[in-house]
């Protein structure tokens, strides 16, 4: 009775570690794929947002669809779609999202800066002139 008992922990004991070793495992890999997805993607991406919004770019207007990073880490959390005048836009290789408090907890503020660089550790360089068109949410 003892052995089984020990056996029934240490059995409850791995597979709570399994399903934990899982689930960040998984979290990395969705996470990482968030940039091959933008990088496979991206492009179709923008033509079915630019559908979804009537918006048709030309010589003057551009639209791009780039990851999100998370400045903090580095991570990649998400994609974002970029418009400007087309050689600004060829510029963006990444959206930096920064995050802070107003009026203590009661206001989230969420920055979401364009910038010419996939490594922002390296430090940001903002791309002026170019703004976020739109939001794309992605299950993870």
């Amino acid at each position: 009775m003892k052995h089984q008992l020990r056996a029934f922990a240490l059995g409850v004991l791995l597979t709570l570690g399994g399903v934990a070793a899982y689930a960040q495992l998984a979290q990395i890999i969705k996470t990482g794929g968030i940039a091959a997805l933008v990088s496979r993607f991206g492009g179709d991406i923008d033509k079915s947002i630019n559908r979804l919004t009537n918006t048709k770019p030309n010589q003057n207007f551009a639209t791009k669809v780039v990851p999100i990073l998370s400045a903090g880490n580095g991570g990649y959390v998400g994609a974002v779609q970029v418009s400007g005048k087309p050689d600004l836009v060829k510029k963006v290789e990444a959206v930096a999202q920064l995050e802070g408090n107003f009026m203590g907890r009661e206001v989230r503020l969420r920055a979401l800066i364009p910038v010419s660089t996939k490594t922002p550790h390296k430090g940001i360089n903002r791309v002026e002139g170019v703004g976020v068109s739109a939001i794309i949410d992605i299950r993870i």
